[in-house]
This record gives structure tokens, sequence and C-alpha cells, in this order.
């Protein structure tokens, strides 16, 4: 059961995380005038998001990676 709620817990964190990428992208892309002071803080907000994506993605390839290796008897 913990491990359940664990990995829900990190799906959602995978999807927050998404989400906010997607969202740091279309305002990006739909400012005519960018502030500076603005872009700087949606760089950051979008380099801490992309960073726990990946982690995810590595977790998950590991775990994917373990599973497919034959057991050793």
């Amino acid at each position: 059961m913990v491990k359940k709620l664990i990995m829900s817990q990190a799906a959602e964190s995978y999807i927050e995380n998404y989400n906010k990428l997607k969202q740091i992208a279309k305002t990006m892309a739909e400012t005519d005038e960018p502030d500076i002071d603005q872009l700087v803080s949606l760089i950051a907000d979008a380099t801490e998001a992309y960073k726990n994506c990946q982690a995810r993605i590595e977790a998950v390839e590991k775990a994917c990676s373990i599973s497919k290796t034959p057991a050793t008897v």
C-alpha cells in the first residue's frame, strides 16, 4: 500500500512538473516583449521542473530495466 502511494505521488509530481513546463513554454511563446525580470524567474522555474521530470523518467527507466533483467539462480 505504501509503495503504491509513493508511486502515485511520484506520478502526480511528474504531471505537475510537466504541466508547469507546458505553461511556461506557452507563456514565453505568447509574449511579444518579455519582461527580463519575469523571464529569469520563468527560466528558473522551468529548469527545476525539467530536472524533476528528468529524474522521474530516469527512475522509471531504471525500474523497467531491473524488471527486464533475468533472474539468476
